[in-house]
């Protein structure tokens, strides 16, 4: 009987902090769960986005208008050109930054009387000018952080 009672009591003590399951667990599983739904969504919209086809309209002795004839409501489209393709002396640059669904753009040809255009769904919805590579899109905001020389130090 005395053995009874001292497994009862055993049993019926609380558990110790270091003996109660971990909330890590739990967190992690919440935090996948959230990280997949938020891959699944994004993948989603970009698949939702066709790729441009551009009709090319030549409006002016420099000025050419843009359209991109199947372009959705909610596209973000960023225009680039190059006046030499696969030439790294030429790289694609940005011509024209597109807002929410817009399809029509007017380009200056510049001094290049011939040229390729190409238009690039923006999926990071970062401005051209904060880029950290204009040649690539997905590239993502550029950050420049200056370690040294300290604040107010002059070099010469």
């Amino acid at each position: 009987m005395n053995k009874q009672n001292n497994q009862w009591e055993q049993k019926s003590k609380p558990t110790e902090e270091s003996q109660r399951p971990s909330q890590l667990p739990k967190a992690l599983a919440v935090f996948l769960i959230l990280a997949t739904a938020t891959l699944a969504a994004h993948l989603a919209l970009a698949q939702s986005i066709p790729q441009p086809v551009l009709a090319i309209t030549s409006t002016a002795s420099n000025l050419m208008t843009i359209t991109i004839t199947n372009g959705v409501t909610n596209g973000v489209y960023d225009l680039y050109s190059t006046p030499v393709l696969a030439n790294a002396a030429f790289p694609w640059k940005a011509v024209a930054i597109g807002t929410n669904g817009q399809t029509n753009f007017t380009v200056n040809m510049g001094i290049f009387q011939t040229g390729f255009y190409r238009a690039v769904v923006d999926t990071n919805g970062v401005p051209i000018w904060e880029i950290a590579d204009p040649n690539n899109p997905g590239a993502g905001i550029l950050a420049v952080f200056i370690d040294s020389p300290a604040n107010g130090t002059v070099l010469q």
